[in-house]
């Protein structure tokens, strides 16, 4: 098999490629191809990942001002045309699109000289590369049962997570308990979040005297944070970046953070109760949808931006904290939307698209 992965820009979309590439390699020996752009963090997580990685240039069209519309407009029949060419090339048998700037060009690409595609879709609502191309793809994987109707031959596969996510330990049954809440924005942080977090400390340890605080603030935060918990030490920790996030899901009780498709997904993998604030101006209002999703399945709450405050943080997590039965309710309900073969279901399609002896 010649698979070709297409698209990127950020980890939520780079991170469960890379998780099906090896999987399409550890089961089917396939050769493995990535088009992505100059822009994204393909650049720097593909190479060092050991695959191949070849560039086309494109920008956005969603959510963009009228110059950057035009621009990628313009730029857009050439990307197709450069994409044709590094598919012929290759001799690719699949197309896996994976979302981002690339995705697009890459499938129309694959469309266009009857290459079978298969959509990856982590979010409740499609990306815009993947509600353009919806109609014509061979297949489509997606996270939720909601977004099937968005494509033709759809399979519920869930999003790529790290395997250590599903070996978390539910801290429900300690005899001893110190409630643990987990706050992070992603690796750069949410500067909503912090902002509301940092304000509430004192008011969150009124009302939860035994509540320990880990927060991941980001580089840019990461000083205010440690200026607004002096004197808090053993009770609240601050770090600017958490390489072992499973670990410290781990050690949670309950999370604060956004809802991008992969923190969603590694929600459902760890069985941890949320309390969702979806990013504001995520393209589509995705973080919403996944957000909702969700709480619709009794797994998470929300808080949207608009009324994040000290008030509503405080309530929140109070609430929660002090309902255990409810918090394992909610732990039971993330791991039934929870995924753990979700790369190699992925692959198993890619492998059927291709056809015997691929």
């Amino acid at each position: 098999m010649r698979a070709i992965l297409a698209g990127g820009g950020t980890g939520g979309h780079i991170i469960p490629a890379l998780a099906i590439a090896q999987e399409l390699q550890k089961q089917y020996s396939a050769e493995v191809l990535f088009i992505g752009t100059a822009r994204g963090l393909e650049n720097r997580l593909v190479p060092a990942a050991g695959f191949p990685l070849r560039l086309v240039k494109v920008g956005a069209l969603n959510r963009v001002d009228l110059a950057t519309r035009v621009k990628t407009l313009l730029d857009l029949p050439l990307a197709v045309w450069e994409s044709r060419r590094l598919l012929s090339e290759f001799c690719a048998n699949v197309v896996i699109g994976v979302g981002g700037y690339a995705s697009g060009p890459a499938m129309l690409a694959a469309i266009l000289s009857h290459i079978p595609t298969l959509a990856f879709e982590p979010n409740v609502v499609p990306g815009f590369a993947n509600r353009v191309i919806a109609p014509f793809v061979s297949a489509a994987a997606v996270h939720f049962a909601e977004s099937q109707r968005y494509f033709r031959h759809a399979a519920v596969t869930g999003v790529p997570v790290r395997e250590a996510f599903f070996r978390i330990s539910d801290k429900s049954e300690e005899e001893e308990w110190k409630p643990t809440l987990l706050v992070f924005g992603g690796s750069q942080g949410a500067r909503a979040i912090n902002r509301v977090m940092m304000e509430s400390v004192e008011d969150l340890r009124a009302r939860i005297p035994a509540i320990r605080i880990i927060h991941q603030t980001g580089e840019h935060d990461y000083n205010d944070a440690l200026a607004a918990y002096a004197g808090l030490i053993g009770a609240v920790e601050a770090h600017r970046f958490i390489d072992d996030m499973p670990g410290f899901f781990e050690r949670a009780d309950l999370l604060l953070c956004r809802s991008g498709a992969s923190t969603v997904a590694e929600i459902a993998a760890a069985g941890k109760p949320a309390i969702f604030v979806p990013f504001s101006r995520a393209a589509d209002d995705h973080q919403k949808r996944n957000a909702e999703a969700l709480q619709r399945a009794g797994a998470a709450t929300m808080l949207e931006e608009s009324k994040f405050s000290r008030a509503s943080l405080v309530e929140a997590v109070a609430s929660l904290i002090g309902d255990r039965p409810r918090l394992k309710r909610m732990s039971q309900a993330a791991r039934q939307l929870s995924h753990p073969n979700a790369a190699r279901d992925i692959a198993a399609i890619a492998s059927t698209l291709t056809g015997p002896g691929n």
